[in-house]
């Protein structure tokens, strides 16, 4: 089970790099936040509010703990 704090920290200090998909097991979509840096960044403001809503689970499919 992954870490909820540490994917909200990780996705507000590097989720421009998409860091914090890359915990998740999302490497994929990862990659791709790496190289937009986040979706210009609005990308990862949907992800911060998905990660604090608990709407955003890992990539098999388990709640953060």
């Amino acid at each position: 089970m992954k870490s909820k704090l540490t994917a909200i920290l990780l996705c507000f200090f590097l989720g421009g790099f998409g860091i914090h998909r890359f915990y998740l097991g999302y490497t994929l979509i990862g990659v791709i936040q790496l190289l937009t840096f986040g979706g210009f960044l609005i990308w990862v403001i949907v992800d911060f509010v998905r990660l604090i809503t608990g709407s955003l689970k890992d990539s098999d499919g388990n709640d953060l703990v």
